[in-house]
């Protein structure tokens, strides 16, 4: 078996890139040959050992590039290891009850129970008013969510460790 990972995200401003290329690294460092790119430009599958998908959350939903790979490729993540993790509160306070419950999208849990994932996590996310349109700096005003980066990075690389520390004992 390949040691060949891949880590395929959905991000629209960059800060969900960020996250899937620091994930990468930290399983580089680990011994594994990792591909880190966007899901629309991300190979088949099935060349690797194991693959993480994740995605920046708009509105409850991941970024279209990320589900379309998720729909596409259900089948052929089933046979491997696969992760998933999503990009999108901001703000402090405590994050189950930023996320009021959500922990993936709806529209994409039929994909990800075929699937079944070894793990699926939320990460806090970042929100950059500069690289934002008008309706969407409209929208994160509506609903409260504060501007600013609070990705936790050392929760982000702690994760990424025992995913490679899991593929290295299997």
């Amino acid at each position: 078996m390949s040691d060949k990972v891949l880590v395929a995200y959905g991000s629209k401003h960059g800060m969900t890139a960020e996250i899937a290329e620091r994930i990468g690294k930290v399983i580089r460092e680990r011994g594994f040959d990792v591909d880190v790119a966007s899901a629309d430009k991300a190979k088949d599958p099935a060349g690797y050992r194991a693959v993480i998908l994740g995605s920046g959350v708009y509105a409850g939903m991941w970024r279209r590039p990320a589900a379309r790979f998720l729909r596409a490729n259900a089948a052929e993540l089933a046979r491997r290891p696969t992760w998933f993790f999503s990009s999108g509160p901001t703000g402090d306070g405590e994050l189950n009850a930023l996320l009021q419950g959500w922990k993936f999208p709806k529209g994409l849990q039929e994909f990800a129970d075929r699937v079944k994932p070894r793990g699926v996590i939320v990460f806090r996310g970042a929100f950059d008013g500069k690289k934002a349109n008008f309706l969407e700096r409209w929208i994160i005003k509506k609903v409260k969510a504060p501007f600013g980066d609070f990705r936790d990075w050392p929760a982000i690389e702690a994760w990424a460790r025992d995913i490679a520390e899991t593929l290295k004992k299997s």
